[in-house]
């Protein structure tokens, strides 16, 4: 799936990006992206989706089988210094230098960028992490969250013009997460352009301009996160009644109804983008069968429900096709479109 939803000429684009591993396990199957300047873009993905991989090729740690990458307009491959210069990487795991200071282990990392030293910077990147009071603390006395947060200052030690960050607030508490969630949004408000991969839905909810969907190594949809969660969610129209019933009378099974909490919650789903939900005729029938109501409510679907339904999709899909095929001859397998 290509991502076609782009003014202007993106900041990173992946054209291609094929990755397989010895073994001949496909992490990656053709991915074409583009990822606009100073947007946040949250990649969403079960386990094993390929999040890692895609974030791992762009910031040049892991070699692609086939495709190319450019970042700020350079080759990730053949312009490799200047392509990673662009790049600051939050990565999954923790990996830092235990024995040394906060100071320390910041400061080298805008060295290793070939950045002049810049004291100035480095201490509003660890004022603005709540680290100052750490500087001087040798990494192995820090808390878990105080480790992630010294990843996230090296990661912004060489100002970069593009953040990753890969699960950044796995194994954090609220807290924490909260003050990330803030920290991002004055990068982004900046012009840093914020790539986050993340099992929390919510982060993704909270945060991202755009959402996009991989599964089995394959973008599955990229979408404004306000364009996706209305045109796929679904709107649920709850009413609480006046009296329970013992189940949904048989004059309102057109509208396949959910009957709920001992009878006292009747509940419709609907496509809200529909021409006709359906909703005004429910109301009118419940009217003739005398079926009263004290409260209603509408709700619309998260993205977390968006989410699970687009991957439970694909995966059905991906099984019917290989019940085709294994139903088909041995010759004819190879062939069929």
């Amino acid at each position: 799936m290509k991502d076609t939803n782009m003014p202007g000429d993106p900041i990173i684009a992946v054209r291609g990006l094929t990755k397989t591993y010895e073994g001949g396990f496909q992490a990656l199957k053709g991915v074409d992206l583009d990822i606009r300047k100073g947007e946040i873009f949250a990649l969403l993905g079960p386990n094993g989706a390929g999040k890692t991989t895609l974030i791992n090729i762009i910031c040049g740690i892991v070699t692609p089988s086939e495709g190319t990458v450019t970042v700020g307009g350079y080759d990730h491959q053949k312009q490799y210094r200047e392509a990673r210069k662009l790049i600051g990487l939050v990565p999954q795991e923790l990996h830092t230098d235990a024995f040394e200071s906060v100071w320390a282990t910041t400061n080298f990392s805008r060295g290793l960028f070939g950045k002049a030293p810049d004291p100035a910077h480095i201490e509003k990147v660890l004022k603005d992490l709540s680290l100052w009071d750490k500087q001087k603390a040798r990494i192995m006395m820090l808390s878990g969250g105080m480790k992630r947060r010294v990843m996230i200052a090296k990661a912004l030690s060489h100002e970069p013009a593009i953040l990753f960050l890969d699960e950044p607030t796995a194994g954090v508490d609220v807290e924490l997460r909260r003050d990330m969630w803030a920290m991002v949004r004055k990068l982004r408000e900046s012009g840093v352009t914020i790539i986050l991969t993340t099992h929390y839905i919510e982060e993704a909810e909270q945060m991202a301009d755009r959402i996009g969907v991989i599964s089995k190594g394959e973008i599955i949809l990229v979408e404004e996160k306000a364009d996706l969660i209305e045109k796929l969610g679904k709107k649920e129209l709850r009413l609480s009644l006046q009296e329970p019933l013992s189940a949904v009378p048989p004059e309102l099974a057109e509208w396949k109804l959910e009957l709920g909490q001992d009878g006292h919650l009747l509940t419709y789903t609907f496509d809200s983008q529909a021409e006709r939900t359906g909703v005004p005729s429910l109301m009118r029938r419940l009217a003739d069968l005398n079926i009263g109501f004290a409260d209603i409510e509408t709700r619309q679907s998260s993205l977390e429900e968006i989410f699970v339904n687009l991957v439970h999709d694909q995966n059905a899909g991906q099984n019917a096709d290989q019940t085709a095929d294994a139903s088909l001859p041995d010759g004819e397998k190879d062939s069929r479109p």
